[in-house]
């Protein structure tokens, strides 16, 4: 799009639809005025070019385009004070994110706390563990039976009432902001409800409300869509259209028959969504997790995954958020191929203003990879070619979250290092359900898709290293080498660059909980095998020496305390070292500082011994010591089973 038209554009629009913004905002104070006119003449051009190429072809753009911007200035209004002012605080320091203060954490309110007050109350152990982003899971009102672990949203502005109230939320957030918290909540991008007041009313027949959804008469167009469609769960809801009688009609249901695919093309769903949004920018959340960020867009004859416009979505409410509430970050939730993931930090124009928080799931699965082949190579390869990201921007380092684990690495890397890819991903799944000789782990199939071959895994994350399997047959040599490898994974993702986010639990080593098979509304889905019921007497014993959840616990706590005294792990660069050791993951930290951080881990259960110049090599080589161990490396270094270092000059 012609940029000199562009900005033309822009200052007639502005022109144009000035004295409607300005008796939206007339309330407020002149400085705060003046502050949204500007924020808005600044972000006004790239609005206006991402908007027309989703709504231009409509006739009536120019009301949706003034809606849409009233909507950002309603929310402005409405903004607490405080809230304005963390606002004018991250436009000063836009990069807050990328600190080595940085540590998040994550965990179901019901489950880890019982409900919004219970996790206040945890906020003393949240400082002790040294969070300071904390996610909390779907907690908005949802159907009582098939929610999908809270995804389907019937409200996003009610909490679950077995949860506690919006206001309580809002007073959550802003007693986390006093103890250095960030509140992160996710918002589910592609789909309500069925039980959403708007799908409520779209099933009264009323077609207003149906233009919110995506519907079908027949299944003409379904079938047409549905040739390059994948199924996401081939097992519990197959296909990708639910047939409602009510109303006679197939709607889009790209998860779950209850879950709703919102019909982006409609400019009122987009006004409809920054609405929500900003609603909860208001009550204090910091980060919002975008779910499903890959489906939002459909077009025939594509997979309707990954498309320009969905990018275009998320860079128009990225650009209306900072006008209104410019302390709001967003973080893309997209499993998608390796190279498709990075382009949600944005492309073009638009490097840096999409989000500017991401998900880095091929790290994630290529720790367990690590682990199950005993080698780096892949490992190696894949950070070579895709971890570094536009400036300003971060990935969240992840070992476990909610969801399955996909191996969602490329074949192509695969091939490269003579692999074929869907043979090593039966390899995995082999492996990881304890189903390959010598397999440590205790996971379960999710999803297994018989016409594919595909499945994912489920598991907690002290299961799949082999906790569980030392554990049930008394074996200490095998307990201490899995207990090596919980906390190998997850000092790569402390210490490699980025957030790091632990999957609240594994800090004290949870193994899998089978009692969601007694459940009839959760047996038909595994996952809730790695979501288990936060234990508060066993989260005791982590002040017990020599317990199980003491030698895991006082271990993450040295790390995050580790990390947040050495400021070169903190933001991004990562220049990968390469041991000459195929078992040995290396990599060095402040590269362009004189506090080098050079970090090496062994994915072998046997000694690895690596050559005496790579110290030298990489200038750590004088005055050093491992910060793990607190032990000055020889020339020649070795490090034991599992073992991980830390080295650099000493204080």
């Amino acid at each position: 799009m012609d940029k000199h038209w562009l900005h033309q554009q822009s200052a007639l629009t502005y022109d144009r639809l000035l004295p409607s913004i300005q008796q939206a905002i007339y309330t407020l104070s002149d400085k705060q005025q003046r502050v949204f006119l500007d924020r808005l003449r600044s972000r006004l051009p790239a609005i206006l070019e991402l908007l027309i190429q989703l709504y231009g072809q409509q006739y009536d753009f120019f009301y949706h385009l003034e809606q849409i911007l009233l909507t950002a200035a309603r929310y402005y209004v409405e903004r607490p004070n405080d809230l304005k002012r963390l606002d004018a605080e991250r436009l000063k320091n836009p990069n807050w994110f990328h600190s080595e203060q940085m540590v998040g954490g994550v965990c179901y309110v019901d489950l880890f706390a019982g409900d919004l007050a219970g996790i206040r109350s945890k906020i003393p152990y949240f400082k002790e563990l040294g969070l300071t982003y904390l996610h909390l899971m779907p907690l908005f009102r949802c159907p009582e039976k098939n929610n999908d672990g809270g995804y389907a949203v019937s409200s996003f502005r009610e909490v679950d009432p077995k949860l506690g109230t919006m206001a309580e939320l809002a007073e959550l957030a802003h007693e986390f902001r006093k103890h250095g918290i960030s509140l992160v909540l996710d918002f589910v991008f592609n789909h309500t409800s069925d039980e959403h007041e708007w799908a409520l009313k779209a099933l009264t027949g009323d077609p207003y409300y149906q233009n919110y959804y995506l519907m079908f008469p027949d299944r003409t167009l379904p079938d047409l869509y549905e040739r390059n469609l994948r199924e996401i769960f081939p097992e519990q809801a197959p296909g990708s259209y639910t047939y409602r009688p009510e109303i006679e009609k197939w709607v889009w249901t790209t998860f779950n028959t209850f879950q709703w695919d919102l019909n982006y093309r409609n400019p009122v769903v987009f006004r409809e969504m920054l609405g929500e949004m900003m609603f909860l920018a208001n009550q204090g959340v910091e980060i919002l997790r975008l779910d499903a960020v890959a489906f939002t867009w459909k077009e025939m004859g594509t997979t309707c995954e990954n498309l320009p416009q969905a990018h275009m979505l998320i860079q128009a409410f990225y650009a209306l958020m900072q006008i209104a509430a410019p302390a709001m970050e967003f973080k893309s939730e997209a499993i998608v191929h390796p190279d498709d993931v990075a382009k949600y930090f944005g492309t073009g124009d638009f490097v840096g203003q999409e989000c500017r928080i991401s998900y880095h799931p091929l790290l994630m699965v290529l720790l367990w990879d690590a682990l199950a082949t005993r080698k780096v190579n892949m490992l190696n390869y894949a950070l070579a070619k895709r971890f570094a990201i536009p400036a300003g921007c971060a990935w969240v380092n992840y070992v476990r979250v909610h969801d399955d684990i996909g191996w969602g690495f490329a074949d192509e890397d695969a091939a490269q290092l003579g692999m074929n890819g869907y043979d090593h991903r039966r390899f995995l799944n082999a492996f990881y359900m304890g189903q390959f000789e010598g397999s440590f782990a205790r996971g379960l199939p999710f999803n297994y898709n018989p016409r594919t071959g595909d499945c994912r895994i489920s598991g907690m994350a002290a299961s799949l290293c082999g906790i569980e399997t030392a554990l049930d047959e008394n074996d200490e040599v095998s307990l201490d080498l899995a207990i090596r490898r919980l906390l190998l994974i997850h000092s790569v993702i402390i210490s490699i660059g980025g957030i790091p986010l632990i999957y609240l639990n594994d800090e004290i080593g949870m193994i899998n909980d089978y009692s969601y098979e007694n459940d009839p509304f959760k047996a038909l889905d595994n996952r809730w095998v790695h979501r288990p019921k936060a234990d508060w007497k066993q989260r005791e014993k982590r002040h017990v020496a020599g317990t199980l959840e003491e030698r895991i616990y006082s271990r993450f706590l040295q790390m995050i305390q580790l990390r947040k005294s050495l400021p070169s792990l903190g933001g991004g660069k990562m220049k990968l070292v390469y041991t000459d050791n195929p078992h040995v993951m290396g990599y060095l930290r402040g590269v362009d500082t004189a506090q080098r951080v050079l970090v090496l881990a062994n994915f072998s259960e046997h000694p690895q011994t690596l050559t005496s110049n790579l110290l030298a090599a990489n200038s750590v080589s004088r005055n050093v010591v491992d910060l793990i161990s607190g032990e000055v490396p020889s020339s020649d270094i070795t490090l034991a089973p599992y073992q991980f270092m830390w080295i650099a000059k000493r204080n």
